[in-house]
């Protein structure tokens, strides 16, 4: 079996084809502790769509959690910038409870793409939300609203993001009571 997960990686490296993504359901399937770590390596390749390989095996497999950090890490990256949002659709096979925060900043300073990703998984995913996690998300918003030109687009963002975070506020409230 190693010889098989060993040439599934070499096909996740260099230019896709339809080799590349049936490699990728592969060592999704397999999804060993040993495939997640490959990918987690992956992730830091020269190659854009090898990052992006990475990514999309990564959110096949399903115990993924140790690969989290090191998708957030790559979400950071400059060099991703370009394929962010084709990274992020990796998030939709994560536990990610624990981001709501990380998710909601990608939502407000991240590209279109990307932005609507972010939304449709605050949207569907679930979260634990407490009150650091609003104060946070609030802050967040607060430094985004100044920093941000305060136009048409702004206006009909604020409505949301209010409304998001009312709607957060009016959970953590239900929930205390």
């Amino acid at each position: 079996m190693a010889i098989e997960i060993t040439t599934a990686l070499k096909e996740l490296t260099g230019e896709l084809n339809d080799k590349s993504f049936n490699a990728s359901n592969y060592l999704g399937s397999i999804g060993s502790e040993e495939v997640v770590n490959a990918m987690i390596v992956l992730l830091d390749n020269p190659n854009p769509e090898t990052r992006f390989m990475a990514s999309r095996t990564l959110g096949l497999i399903e115990n993924n959690s140790a690969a989290l950090s090191s998708l957030f890490e790559a979400f950071k990256k400059k060099e991703n910038s370009e394929i962010l949002g084709d990274l992020l659709m990796a998030l939709e096979g994560f536990d990610v409870s624990d981001s709501y925060v990380d998710i909601f900043k990608l939502y407000l300073f991240g590209s279109f793409k990307v932005s609507r990703i972010a939304e449709d998984l605050l949207d569907h995913k679930e979260f634990n939300i407490t009150p650091r996690v609003l104060r946070k998300a609030q802050k967040h918003w607060v430094h985004f609203s100044n920093n941000v030109k305060q136009d048409e687009a702004f206006m009909l963002q604020k409505i949301e993001v209010e409304e998001r975070l009312n709607d957060l506020k009016g959970f953590i409230d239900d929930s205390q009571s």
